[in-house]
């Protein structure tokens, strides 16, 4: 893994949430994005080498819906780069690490993603991200 690639911070309204976080960070929003295929509405802000992502449940039905009605907003998740996602999935399921996609799916932010569950990593839902090539 070459680097924390961004944290998931699960809200409940980017409308709100946005201008705090653009106060909070000193720094403006870079980049809105709809991902329908999860049913999430996301917003970015860059942080040094790393960036925040944050996510909006855009469906009832969506994960980000699912956690927000059972944790409330916070961190949803921790995201490292990798270079080839693919052979990084097969190090892990080969470690024991139970993954919740078998295969790269499209994320926000023009990546490739694939999630860790969160009962083998110390209960922190872990998203592996590459670049589309």
């Amino acid at each position: 893994m070459l680097k924390v690639e961004h944290i998931g911070i699960a809200v409940k309204s980017l409308s709100a949430s946005v201008p705090l976080f653009e106060k909070l960070l000193n720094t403006a929003c870079y980049k809105t994005e709809e991902i329908a295929s999860e049913g999430v509405s996301t917003a970015f802000f860059r942080q040094g080498d790393t960036k925040i992502e944050l996510l909006e449940a855009a469906e009832e039905s969506s994960p980000i819906a699912k956690f927000l009605a059972k944790r409330g907003e916070g961190v949803h998740h921790i995201a490292f780069e990798v270079t080839d996602i693919k052979a990084e999935m097969a190090r892990l399921q080969a470690e024991g690490f139970e993954l919740l996609n078998s295969e790269p799916k499209p994320g926000a932010d023009n990546k490739l993603v694939c999630f860790l569950h969160p009962k083998g990593t110390s209960g922190i839902l872990v998203e592996l991200t590459q670049e589309k090539l």
